[in-house]
């Protein structure tokens, strides 16, 4: 009834031609564009903007999600038939710019009005991307009789194929409601792939009627959410298991369709051998030693592997994955393969069978036969798999830059796409080796890291990865031979959700980080600027707001650049990620306060001098005093 109400307030003040008018003056594009350049002249957009849709048709999905999201906007849109009549008029080209590939745009506003033109409907969905970024950013819940944009040329492409996002969801559960909103915002600053983590320890989120204990039991655990991640008492044998989930097929198929509509592939995982914890509590007859465990509460390390020769351990997994392909159209299956100790292995004596008759070196390659066979079931259904680094053959525990390849992955057929994880180095090394990578480092991908100093930050994973850090990814980074770039397709971000439980706390780790990793993806080396970004950063962080989205204000730790003036004095520069910070400061010893100094610029400073800060945002005092000595 309210609602109904708001709509018909609404269409009177527009209807009227009452209601705010704004001018948009500057443009805070996020991913940056390839090419943009601002102009003199204006048009200016009313209430009731008209539409011409052309070739694209009223109901296709991205005309439909335009009109809705406009509706959104407060505005009142017609679709007409005429470009000539239009405000904004939608063009899909008779003939293919190959500049622009299947995902490009060229977006003008001029005097006379807005084209959004392309080649294929996803052109035109992130060409509209751009300009709903246009648009005031609390326009979702203010009425504007007129909107005044300037007149400006946007041509504009991604630099990769592949923007990830991924989500765990077997640590915490979330509704679908939140993966709606989760695929919105990924949208919004065209990220394109939905890496969706649906099975692990914690808890088995597919639908399964073949094997119906998968979710009858591996869903759910004992509930000790309300204790510290790795503090939680043990599960006692008898005690209900009340705390998780899993989604339906028919939720599964309504999350794939909102995803399609925004432009977004659902990419499933399903982890294995390792972290088959909650797999093993259902199905205990397919571990090494034939005993199950309970569906992990909390740090499950070593986890729990299959057995890898126990021919129905491969069999069973192959008709899981033949309920997942028939409820993801994806062309891929992540199917995991990362941290899976060989210990259990190692003791059993049906495992070192299967190495003597596959005449398999050791464990490790054990490992590589299992993956080969999922492999080639899946090739069957027309899928193509995707696996963490570890499917090449990695050593077992090596890590980020130092994570070097044991031996080549034989087995392995071509067409495997590397996820890698532990730094570049692997990804590089599978791109050298023809393979197709994506690359995902912790040390800039991982956004259950810290983002601002840990003790003013809700409890994370552990590492640090600030805004700025994640603004520095490059998954080619300068000097990468052009055939192993061609090998990337792109990369994503990654949130684990050991300590994240909340879709409110989801948001805080995703954002604005994902917004780095959106303009390192899309946007041209050459083009990122994080002076520009961390501005534009504040016009988004707005935007996020009046949406309802929950993020960080970003890090407040201050940062300092010394230059030597002579022996005993140097010059000191203060900032902070976040513009417009204040900070206060002492040489004195004394607490710094609001009537203290505010650092203006470098100052000079004798060494020893022991200064404090305290940073202000927003009028807001942030963080606590930092002390530091000036060396």
């Amino acid at each position: 009834m309210r609602r109904t109400i708001l709509l018909l307030f609404t269409a009177a003040l527009l209807a009227t031609g009452c209601g705010r008018k704004a001018v948009v003056r500057e443009l805070n594009v996020v991913p940056e564009p390839v090419f943009m350049v601002q102009k003199e002249g204006s048009f200016t957009l009313h209430g009731n903007p008209k539409l011409s849709v052309a070739k694209l048709g009223q109901n296709s999905a991205t005309v439909k999600y335009i009109m809705k999201s406009l509706r959104h906007a407060r505005l009142r849109p017609k679709l007409v038939s005429m470009s000539s009549n239009s405000d904004i008029e939608l063009v899909l080209y008779d003939t293919v710019n190959p500049e622009l590939g299947d995902e490009g745009y060229l977006l003008e506003v001029r005097s006379s009005g807005i084209t959004l033109s392309a080649n294929t409907e996803r052109g035109i969905f992130y060409a509209y991307q751009t300009l709903a970024q246009m648009l005031p950013n609390d326009v979702t819940n203010t009425v504007y009789s007129s909107i005044t944009l300037p007149e400006c040329t946007i041509l504009d492409y991604p630099r990769f194929e592949w923007r990830g996002v991924h989500l765990d969801v077997s640590r915490h559960f979330f509704p679908v409601k939140f993966i709606k909103k989760y695929l919105d915002v990924m949208a919004n600053y065209k990220m394109n792939r939905f890496h969706f983590h649906l099975t692990d320890d914690h808890g088995w989120r597919l639908p399964s009627e073949r094997y119906p204990l998968l979710n009858t039991i591996g869903s759910w655990r004992v509930d000790r959410d309300g204790q510290p991640w790795g503090k939680a008492d043990p599960p006692r044998d008898g005690e209900r298991t009340t705390y998780g989930g899993f989604y339906s097929r028919e939720e599964l198929e309504e999350i794939i369709e909102y995803a399609a509509e925004r432009g977004i592939e659902v990419i499933p995982e399903v982890e294995m051998p390792g972290h088959c914890a909650a797999l093993l509590a259902a199905y205990p007859q397919l571990s090494c030693n034939g005993q199950g465990s309970h569906v992990a509460i909390g740090p499950c390390w070593p986890s729990p592997v299959l057995c890898a020769g126990n021919d129905s351990s491969l069999a069973m997994i192959n008709r899981i994955l033949d309920e997942v392909c028939d409820i993801f159209p994806s062309r891929y299956i992540h199917i995991g393969g990362d941290e899976a100790f060989k210990d259990a292995w190692r003791q059993c004596p049906r495992c070192q069978q299967r190495i003597r008759q596959e005449h398999l070196a050791d464990e490790e390659q054990l490992q590589s036969w299992f993956i080969a066979q999922v492999q080639k079931h899946l090739a069957q259904r027309g899928k193509t798999i995707i696996g963490w680094d570890e499917i090449m053959g990695l050593k077992e525990g090596s890590w980020g830059m130092e994570a070097v390849v044991n031996s080549r992955n034989e087995m392995l057929g071509d067409d495997a796409v590397v996820m890698s994880w532990r730094g570049l180095k692997p990804g590089m090394e599978a791109a050298r080796e023809g393979r197709k990578v994506i690359m995902c480092p912790t040390e800039f991908c991982y956004l259950d890291y810290y983002q601002a100093d840990a003790r003013y930050q809700p409890d994370a994973i552990g590492g640090m990865i600030t805004l700025r850090k994640a603004y520095e990814f490059n998954p080619a980074p300068l000097g990468t031979n052009l055939h192993v770039e061609a090998n990337i397709l792109g990369g994503q971000c990654n949130l684990w959700t050991e300590f994240i439980n909340t879709p409110q706390h989801a948001e805080y780790m995703l954002l604005p980080r994902m917004l780095a990793i959106s303009e390192a993806l899309w946007s041209p080396a050459a083009k990122k600027d994080w002076n520009r970004f961390r501005r534009k950063v504040e016009e988004q962080k707005e935007r996020l707001r009046v949406k309802g989205y929950n993020y960080c204000e970003g890090s407040f730790t201050p940062q300092f650049t010394a230059r030597r003036v002579d022996d005993n004095t140097m010059n000191i520069a203060i900032s902070t990620e976040v513009p417009n910070t204040y900070i206060f400061y002492t040489t004195d010893l004394s607490t710094p306060t609001r009537e203290s100094a505010i650092y203006l610029g470098p100052v000079n400073l004798i060494r020893g001098t022991h200064i404090k800060l305290l940073p202000v945002y927003k009028d807001i005092e942030r963080d606590s005093v930092y002390e530091f000595v000036i060396k």
